[in-house]
């Protein structure tokens, strides 16, 4: 948590026992002072993102948070009324009504909070899989119980004011104040006091996605403008799914997924994954991408036997960096991302040295993960 002073106690008067204190009596207001005006609150504002980094910062500047594995959430309260909107604008109230209830219950009659929705497993961390059942499955349309928690790590408008002007660490401390007796639905994600280097060890330790590091002083500021940085244990990122290619040993199933990246000339191919995969998800993913078959493109591989669909799933995958030949190396399936969630597709571009980040692998491959993801046309 945020280092904050600590708040002076109260001194009580020494003063005769006759004497008696009275306040002054109110005035009325001077009509010819202007009255605090109120800033509307917006119907929606584009969230700050993380951009990813290879190593923590370091410096008294950055905060360090958990990185949560859920939904990224925003929660508008106003007039006893609860709003809850997905990182891609999409209104999911109906979906998360305990975490509207808990909102309404907050004592603030309007407020925005950024926050993520998670699921915890029996170790205290989020699980995406328990929040995916949670809510039904990829697409469905189950509404999710009180085992869902939403973990608020900024706050954005209160009280009839726009806040995103101020410093993170000012924000923080309205939130901390709203927040600090919450143990329910709604809770404080946690800064934590540590070298941002030691923290990333431990959380890898813990089997966690990763941490966040936040500039102290930055004003809440839309898109990926690096006043956020994500650092993971596992490198993981979103591709096109655009087919698979059948397994030769067992009869109607898959071998891999075929992946795309984005770059300058549009789709490429940047590989498979055959491993990662649980339960149902291998037989699901056959059945969506044979409904969608299409023309084979010029990006796809021509030396096996594969399905083409349409280039309209993105799948998150974890890997351990690149081949010379700009392919994944050691990819694992870890899951489809909703639309709602407005995933960023990767993009491989060049010359190199004009983007984020430099792939571990494969150098003359430069990365950029600001690629809205490829809309269905359904």
């Amino acid at each position: 948590m945020a280092n904050r002073s600590q708040t002076p106690k109260s001194v009580g008067l020494q003063q005769e026992s006759d004497i008696i204190a009275r306040g002054r009596a109110p005035t009325s207001r001077d009509p010819r002072q202007p009255q605090l005006p109120f800033d509307p609150m917006p119907d929606r504002i584009e969230p700050c993102l993380a951009l990813l980094a290879a190593k923590p910062p370091a410096g008294p500047e950055w905060a360090y948070e958990i990185k949560w594995d859920g939904y990224r959430l925003a929660v508008h309260v106003d007039d006893g009324h609860a709003r809850i909107l997905t990182r891609g604008g999409h209104d999911w109230s109906h979906r998360f009504p305990a975490i509207a209830r808990a909102a309404v219950a907050l004592d603030a009659p309007a407020l925005i909070l950024d926050g993520e929705a998670v699921v915890l497993d029996d170790q205290g961390r989020s699980d995406f899989a328990a929040l995916q059942q949670a809510l039904g499955g990829r697409g469905g349309k189950r509404v999710a119980g009180d085992e869902v928690i939403f973990y608020a790590f900024d706050m954005l408008y209160f009280d009839g004011h726009d806040i995103t002007r101020m410093a993170l660490v000012e924000r923080r401390h309205l939130l901390e104040d709203l927040l600090r007796d919450e143990t329910g639905t709604i809770r404080l994600s946690e800064e934590v006091q540590a070298e941002g280097a030691d923290l990333l060890r431990i959380a890898c330790q813990h089997g966690l996605e990763g941490i966040i590091a936040k500039n102290r002083e930055a004003p809440y500021r839309s898109g990926r403008r690096g006043d956020w940085l994500k650092i993971k244990c596992i490198q993981s990122d979103s591709f096109v799914v655009f087919g698979y290619e059948p397994s030769s040993k067992v009869r109607g199933a898959i071998a891999s997924l075929l992946l795309a990246a984005q770059s300058e000339k549009g789709l490429v191919y940047v590989g498979s994954v055959g491993t990662g995969f649980k339960g149902d998800q291998v037989r699901e993913l056959r059945q969506q991408l044979d409904a969608m078959k299409t023309e084979r493109p010029p990006y796809a591989p021509r030396e096996r036997k594969l399905v083409i669909a349409r280039p309209e799933l993105v799948a998150e995958i974890e890997y351990r960096g690149w081949t010379g030949d700009r392919k994944l190396r050691h990819a694992s399936f870890k899951r489809l991302r909703e639309t709602a969630d407005s995933a960023d597709v990767f993009r491989l571009s060049s010359p190199p040295g004009n983007s984020a980040e430099q792939c571990s692998e494969g150098g003359d491959i430069s990365v950029r993960r600001a690629i809205p993801a490829v809309q269905s046309k359904n």
